[in-house]
């Protein structure tokens, strides 16, 4: 890795804090929190699409553009991560029922955002030179990818109970059943698992950097959400956390 690569990652990791910081005040006006006042709107799954499909994408050309050859560990790196994506940006938003709109604006930021984190990934995996036959026998490979798994199981049954529960007219429901038993995001809590198992699993400061994006996204959405339930039912459960059981 060169120095101005790290520089990089150090700038992207600050600017990931100051992300979070500021998602705290102002919650991304998507889905519950979606607003016409943040400029042109457009079809939720046109968005969902646009902006996460170009994940993957951008991981393997800049994987590919620095990449002297390919072995096992980084084909699963670039597996899960393309997996991952295909279900966010092609099946999740076709299951859609009734889907808000998004500001323009939001897509467009997703998009660049995903850009420069797979070109930070893509391109760290491209010009590391740590990975071959024998790092699928480390433990935090093996670790990594079991966790990963669980994440995404978690994260994708959570979002079929939302999908079940979300009306044709958009009426929101109180969701139940499953992780939801303990928190008002599971979904949520199921990407931060899987993008905490990517950092652990390719056990890199660019990994890191996507697991802190991902919080730093994720946990205020999260909070804000968990109010807004609250604030709107009643009976919402009152032991009930935000995204991290018995904790936040």
């Amino acid at each position: 890795m060169t120095l101005n690569f790290e520089q990089i990652i150090s700038f992207w990791l600050i600017l990931g804090l100051i992300t979070f910081l500021t998602l705290l005040k102002i919650p991304a006006p998507y889905g519950k929190f979606s607003k016409n006042s943040w400029g042109p709107m457009i079809s939720s799954r046109l968005g969902w699409f646009v902006m996460e499909i170009i994940s993957p994408i951008a991981l393997i050309y800049f994987f590919c553009l620095n990449a002297q050859k390919i072995n096992e560990p980084v084909l699963i790196f670039l597996s899960l991560w393309t997996i991952h994506y295909i279900n966010r940006s092609i099946i999740y938003p076709l299951r859609q029922n009734n889907p808000a709109k998004m500001p323009l604006l939001i897509a467009v930021l997703a998009f660049l955002f995903n850009i420069m984190n797979g070109f930070i990934n893509g391109t760290y995996l491209g010009l590391s030179d740590i990975y071959d036959s024998n790092y699928l026998f480390e433990w935090n490979f093996i670790g990594g990818i079991i966790l990963f798994l669980i994440g995404a199981i978690i994260n994708i049954k959570s979002d079929n109970i939302l999908l079940k529960l979300r009306t044709k007219t958009g009426e929101y429901k109180i969701p139940q059943g499953f992780m939801y038993k303990y928190v008002s995001f599971p979904n949520y809590l199921g990407e931060i698992i899987e993008w905490t198992a990517f950092a652990i699993m390719t056990w890199s400061l660019a990994g890191f950097s996507f697991m802190i994006w991902t919080m730093a996204n994720l946990v205020p959405r999260a909070i804000a959400g968990h109010k807004w339930y609250i604030k709107k039912f009643q009976n919402y459960p009152k032991d009930r956390k935000a995204i991290f059981p018995f904790i936040i």
